[in-house]
């Protein structure tokens, strides 16, 4: 037998107390880790029941952190997630609850309604079916049964509506996908499938409305982007349009059919952002050069066409070329014979062209479409006048001048009718008193046409030198005039004259 000197039993005696020492450190550990993940519990429910959710969730994440393998934890966290509205982030924590506690139904009928949603019937149908076979609770057993014959009738229906919309009936299709949706709220699928029908039967609001559902629904979508984007630019939304496909190249730079379309929808936005521009800035002949290469940029959708063409008739009535803008707003109005712009356009381009019965049509079309227009109504009213008028004294006409001319222009035509039609060129006392009248005419016009302010009321359709205007309130000193008031009227300048005619 060996003998223990002094020394080495006064070691063992050390190393025995080191090692009861480790001991109770150890224990103490294991009970101050268990009474923080108990706290973390206790606080998270507390702050679950008063709607304190984040601060709830902080504490479960703390419990989950402190001990991965409290299925109590997991659970908890879950039921935060669900209240939160975040289902997918739910998912996992119930599907870990599951892993360490197979028997805990409220875990598996919850995950069963979960999948339900998703559209993941299988899956859910074998959730609600482990649940029956687990002992459940009466409530948990009618639940179950009851989602669990839901799942079946919502299997038969996923077939049916793929059938139907195999064979073309989008109607009926839809109508199945809508009582699948009410329950597979979260399904993908479904609702691309919903928007593919609605596409067909040209109810473009309701394809836009799933595809963005589907978007938000699944992270890289970029199928439902591309989808949506194509549908806004053929609904005329050209700036939707590329907002969507660069959604879409977020998710994918280097997806093909989304970068082939951004090219084409950001050429067209830029050429008609451009366009637009100009003509807040009055160029409206650069403004149609800009529009006609919209029409060779999208010439297949016929929005495109349409708008551009309406903008065309604008610019050209702005900028004061008639018979263009005529026979441009009429080939919009075949199209369209409501369209309050090109009406209002093609009607000002009538009156530049003359044409005044005309222009009171388009503005009373317009009207019986818009009363409260004031516009319409100012311009009807300019056309009312100026059709009056036409049917009296023209100025320009007598002239020869058009209603753009310059002053210079005016004086110059006056000049020369003024000489030609002089009264001392006529010897015959017939033709002497035509000549006379014709002069006092051609007199008058130059008088009310070289004047800014007879001429802003002549263009607005009030003759000021008409008798009835006087009469009616009319201003201004002026009246009609006979053949000795502008006797000694001196054609070439502003005062009398002495000047005589002689034909030898």
């Amino acid at each position: 037998m060996v003998s223990v000197g002094p020394f080495a039993r006064k070691v063992l005696c050390y190393f025995s107390y080191i090692l009861v020492l480790i001991d109770l450190r150890y224990e103490g550990v294991q009970c101050g880790k268990n009474a923080g993940l108990e706290s973390h519990l206790e606080m998270g429910k507390k702050l679950l029941a008063a709607g304190q959710l984040a601060d709830a969730l902080s504490h479960f994440h703390a419990a989950v952190d402190g001990d991965p393998k409290n299925y109590l934890a997991y659970y908890r966290r879950a039921t935060v997630y669900l209240a939160m509205g975040k289902s997918k982030s739910a998912l996992p924590d119930l599907s870990k609850v599951i892993e360490l506690k197979p028997d805990f139904t409220s875990a598996r009928l919850q995950r069963g309604n979960l999948l339900l949603k998703q559209g993941k019937l299988d899956e859910a149908e074998t959730d609600f079916k482990d649940v029956l076979k687990s002992s459940p609770s009466e409530k948990e057993e009618k639940e179950a049964r009851s989602q669990l014959l839901k799942s079946d009738e919502m299997q038969r229906l996923v077939a049916q509506a793929k059938k139907d919309y195999s064979a073309k009936d989008y109607k009926m299709a839809a109508e199945r996908l809508d009582v699948l949706i009410e329950i597979c709220v979260w399904d993908v699928s479904l609702r691309e499938l919903r928007a593919n029908c609605f596409i067909q039967m040209g109810e473009m609001g309701k394809a836009i409305s799933d595809l963005k559902a589907a978007s938000k629904l699944k992270n890289d979508n970029t199928d439902a982007f591309y989808k949506l984007s194509t549908i806004y630019y053929k609904l005329g939304d050209h700036e939707m349009s590329l907002n969507e496909i660069r959604e879409c190249l977020k998710l994918d730079p280097e997806h093909k059919q989304c970068f082939s379309h951004y090219k084409q929808v950001k050429k067209l936005n830029k050429q008609i952002l451009s366009a637009e521009e100009l003509i807040q800035e009055q160029r409206y002949a650069d403004a149609i050069n800009k529009y006609q290469s919209v029409l060779k940029t999208e010439p297949d959708v016929p929005l495109y066409t349409f708008q551009a063409k309406e903008r065309i008739c604008h610019c050209f009535s702005k900028n004061q070329q008639a018979s263009e803008a005529i026979a441009i707003c009429s080939e919009v109005l075949s199209s369209d014979p409501q369209n309050l712009s090109a009406l209002k356009d093609r009607a000002e381009a009538y009156l530049q062209d003359e044409q005044y019965e005309e222009a009171v049509r388009d503005y009373e079309s317009a009207r019986e479409n818009n009363e409260n227009d004031r516009e319409i109504s100012e311009g009807l009213e300019r056309a009312q006048r100026l059709l009056k008028q036409s049917q009296k004294r023209d100025y320009y006409k007598i002239l020869g001048v058009k209603r753009s001319a310059q002053k210079k222009e005016i004086i110059k035509a006056y000049r020369k009718l003024a000489l030609q039609w002089h009264p001392d060129n006529f010897q015959d006392s017939e033709e002497k008193k035509k000549a006379e009248k014709k002069f006092i005419d051609i007199a008058s016009a130059k008088e009310v046409l070289t004047d800014p302010e007879m001429r802003r009321k002549f263009d607005q359709g009030e003759d000021p030198l008409d008798p009835e205007n006087q009469q009616s309130g009319g201003s201004g000193p002026h009246f009609q005039r006979g053949w000795n008031t502008w006797t000694g009227f001196n054609p070439f300048g502003s005062g009398p004259f002495n000047f005589k005619f002689n034909f030898n």
